[in-house]
């Protein structure tokens, strides 16, 4: 990617209204939250998410967690069942993610998600953050603010270190506090599930729900992810995916890519083109909602024209070869 100036502030009044602004124009911001230093970009812009995943490299499209200011906010976006009020009421803010359903015309991009039907959500406790979130006023998805793979980022240092001329503006709060990531529950069906230790310790939680953590399934069981750090599995359409497409057969829809046009693609049932320029990062913004759209197509099949296997592409061809593979 294109290298672009970062700069950083320590954390004043301007430092915040700032990063607000970036935020809102599709920008990328690091900054201080109790556990490590988080990336941050607009939960709502697919566009900033893309970003977001070239910036950190090597990426793939599992579920962020999108950072809101405050339990109210979270429940505009997720059905909370009483575990997860218990939680909420207990460690918000703070390191905790809740994995809950998504309501019915959440905002959240679903690039952010990873088009399930679930999403991530925390209320961190970090005065910075809490500052960012509150001139923001919107859900803010901040993965580590670290190279895919690097040790994750305690100090704005370390976030310059890895990720200098690839994000915007950095918000400097000093070192974190906690300098583990949250622990993330899932309370979707059946007990609460803990996806992943972290800066509330196993103990406390089940102290709160006066009964053990359910142990997760195996990712390969489960489907689909829905956490970070588990294994990636894509939304599947209905219709049939079919990759490398050169040519687009009678009664098939077209998931285009790039200028170049195929051959019976005037009679395709759909088409939609993840970017006619070929911009990755564009492509990868676009793909969720595009496979959804052609799905609801009416076509059995869906020719997919091939997507260059490098920075984005990587991911985005993963994804499709997930969607394509065969089901159970």
């Amino acid at each position: 990617m294109e290298a672009i100036e970062t700069r950083i502030e320590p954390a004043d009044d301007a430092a915040v209204a700032e990063a607000a602004r970036i935020l809102r124009a599709g920008g990328l911001v690091a900054f201080p939250t109790e556990t490590v230093y988080g990336l941050g970009a607009d939960a709502t812009q697919g566009a900033a998410i893309a970003r977001l995943y070239a910036a950190k490299g090597r990426p793939a499209f599992n579920p962020l967690i999108a950072h809101v200011a405050a339990a109210a906010e979270a429940r505009a976006l997720a059905v909370f069942n009483a575990a997860a009020e218990r939680l909420a009421a207990a460690f918000w803010p703070g390191p905790l993610t809740l994995v809950l359903p998504k309501r019915h015309g959440c905002p959240v991009a679903e690039l952010a998600t990873a088009g399930l039907d679930s999403i991530a959500l925390r209320v961190p406790g970090h005065v910075v953050a809490q500052r960012i979130l509150r001139a923001f006023a919107g859900p803010v998805v901040a993965p580590s603010a670290n190279v895919s793979g690097h040790v994750s980022p305690t100090t704005a240092a370390h976030v310059l270190a890895d990720l200098s001329g690839r994000i915007d503006f950095v918000v400097d709060g000093g070192p974190t506090p906690v300098g583990l990531e949250s622990t993330i529950v899932a309370c979707l069906d059946g007990d609460p599930v803990l996806l992943r230790p972290g800066g509330i310790a196993r103990e406390r939680i089940e102290a709160v729900l006066g009964r053990p953590l359910a142990a997760p399934r195996r990712p390969e069981a489960e489907g689909a992810p829905v956490a970070p750090g588990q294994l990636a599995s894509h939304y599947a359409p209905r219709a049939r995916l079919r990759l490398a497409a050169t040519d687009v057969r009678p009664g098939e829809a077209l998931l285009a890519f790039g200028p170049a046009s195929l051959p019976g693609a005037a009679a395709a049932v759909a088409t939609l083109n993840l970017s006619p320029g070929g911009d990755l990062v564009e492509a990868a913004a676009n793909l969720f909602s595009f496979l959804r759209r052609l799905d609801a197509s009416g076509a059995e099949t869906i020719a997919v024209m091939p997507v260059p296997n490098h920075g984005l592409g990587e991911a985005i061809n993963d994804r499709l070869r997930r969607a394509a593979a065969p089901r159970p």
